[in-house]
């Protein structure tokens, strides 16, 4: 039994990791550093963001975007911490990368919105509260919002996957 799951493992690994593992170590690498500026500048966006609170439609959702903004900036920064050490090849990795990526900003975006036009009581009522924009914000905000959820899982399973241990015998030596 062990032989068969060391096989699958093995042709899993090598689907995976691709040709060139260093190549994808490198890739890695410049996504975890992208990831930290990203991070970054989601502190410089929740600190800006703040100041134009109280000047907002619904200064509720504005305190939802700031918290939000700066929840994604710790969340991104630690992946970035991370994302060295996942056992991804560079395909994998990208796909990873960018389902995240994309899951982050179709939720923080939004929220932005919502905050600006004083919308989206039918997607976050919780935030929104009475505040309903036009049928067509409401519209914008509910399908980009729902948007963001299966790129997200997508990008947690590869991550989840990325992190299992690798032996010496999984990796062909």
């Amino acid at each position: 039994m062990s032989k068969v799951v060391r096989d699958i493992t093995t042709s899993l690994d090598g689907f995976i990791a691709g040709p060139s593992d260093m190549s994808s170590s490198n890739i890695l690498s410049g996504q975890g550093h992208r990831m930290l500026q990203i991070g970054i500048a989601l502190f410089v966006f929740s600190g800006l963001e703040g100041f134009a609170i109280p000047r907002l439609p619904v200064p509720l959702l504005g305190r939802s975007v700031h918290t939000l903004s700066g929840l994604q900036g710790v969340m991104i920064l630690a992946l970035g911490l991370l994302w060295p050490r996942l056992h991804l090849g560079a395909t994998t990795s990208r796909i990873a990368f960018w389902t995240y990526i994309y899951s982050s900003f179709a939720t923080l975006v939004p929220f932005v919105l919502a905050a600006l036009w004083g919308a989206g009581n039918t997607t976050i009522p919780l935030a929104a509260g009475a505040a309903r924009g036009s049928a067509l914000q409401e519209v914008i905000i509910n399908i980009v919002l729902y948007s963001a959820a299966p790129p997200f899982f997508i990008s947690m399973a590869l991550i989840l996957w990325g992190l299992r241990i690798v032996t010496s015998q999984s990796q062909g030596g």
